[in-house]
């Protein structure tokens, strides 16, 4: 069984695949060709800003964001702590200091009922997560950063294609950044990002930034990096593009009867507001014996995962050079707790129904 099925999907789109890599092939433009033009008008499209400009990954585009917003030295990003390590990594590499903010119990996401208490005169942005697939609560972190004059970073790397209010994720904030690794819902075959602004100026800034703050040839006015997303790769994201918005409506079909074949057990099953749409990135559940569980559903061949064991506030590289506001009960809470079952547009329901089966015997 597939955690993640990219072949089923491969097999779908392997005609247009194969005509745009040949078209590669023949034109040769590798590097920032014009796949790489297309699909950033067509992302810009799909999520209503003015801008996309893409990116080597994810990673470079949240450091590309931070870089183009001039953070720093001296200055402190808020953030979550329950994420992947690249959301507080680059605010560790350009120098300024990650600060931990507890989620909230239900989303997962960033509390906001603790985010201006932990707002100093260091703060220079903020830097929500939409994590597993569900946009944060943007409206009221874009207020609160509003009120005191500070940009919101939103890290969609998980939540790209999901809304929010009606509107789409990577369009909801100052600067949107996503990533297109493979396993993320809208994926490439290597490694691949994106930020999304309405900015001209820092669209332009973002632009020359990934490709070593070149503004004319050979004249770097500052530091910037090898940031830049090859044309094979956005061949890739034009292809599934195209069959993007089904598979989000499948994996919101897959998520919502996988919690309601999971509505009558001890395990608790993702809680997504009225008003969002989640793209279910990864479909996780709370379980207590959390080891039992997981290990009675690998020997019936099940895979599954945990995002993620290890908190960064509790990681070594992130020690140090990090700070802590308040507390992070819940965030230590759900580390002992989360587990992920595979999710992707093609479970079938036959093979939804054994997960749950074999889930519901080691519940």
């Amino acid at each position: 069984m597939q955690f993640i099925d990219l072949k089923t999907q491969q097999l779908r789109i392997r005609d247009d695949l194969d005509r745009r890599i040949a078209a590669i092939l023949d034109h040769g433009q590798y590097i920032l060709g014009p796949e790489v033009k297309e699909m950033e008008t067509q992302l810009a499209a799909y999520a209503g800003t003015d801008h996309c400009v893409s990116a080597a990954s994810g990673t470079d585009a949240l450091l590309l964001a931070l870089m183009a917003l001039e953070i720093g030295p001296g200055d402190e990003v808020i953030t979550t702590p329950f994420s992947f390590i690249a959301t507080a990594e680059v605010i560790g590499l350009v120098g300024a200091t990650p600060v931990f903010v507890d989620v909230d119990p239900q989303t997962y996401n960033l509390d906001v009922s603790l985010l201006a208490a932990a707002i100093t005169e260091k703060t220079q942005a903020i830097m929500p997560v939409g994590l597993f697939g569900l946009c944060a609560d943007m409206d009221s972190i874009n207020e609160i950063a509003d009120e005191h004059g500070l940009p919101v970073i939103e890290d969609a790397a998980q939540s790209f294609g999901a809304t929010y209010k009606g509107r789409r994720s990577c369009g909801l904030s100052s600067i949107g950044c996503t990533s297109f690794f493979p396993a993320k819902p809208l994926g490439c075959y290597g490694d691949g990002g994106a930020c999304f602004i309405n900015d001209e100026a820092i669209a332009e800034r973002l632009r020359e930034l990934r490709n070593h703050s070149q503004d004319t040839p050979y004249h770097h006015p500052r530091l910037g990096i090898n940031g830049r997303m090859d044309g094979m790769q956005a061949a890739v994201i034009l292809a599934k593009l195209a069959i993007f918005d089904e598979e989000v409506e499948d994996r919101a079909r897959i998520g919502a009867r996988y919690s309601a074949l999971l509505a009558d057990t001890d395990c608790v099953t993702p809680y997504i507001p009225s008003d969002c749409q989640s793209v279910y990135a990864q479909y996780t559940l709370q379980v207590d014996d959390r080891d039992r569980v997981r290990e009675t559903l690998q020997q019936a061949g099940i895979p599954s995962a945990i995002y993620y064991p290890v908190t960064l506030d509790q990681q070594p590289a992130l020690r140090g050079i990090s700070r802590v506001s308040g507390h992070l009960d819940v965030t230590h809470a759900l580390a002992k707790k989360v587990v992920s079952l595979p999710m992707h547009p093609y479970l079938d329901e036959e093979t939804q129904d054994h997960i749950v089966d074999v889930l519901r015997q080691a519940l």
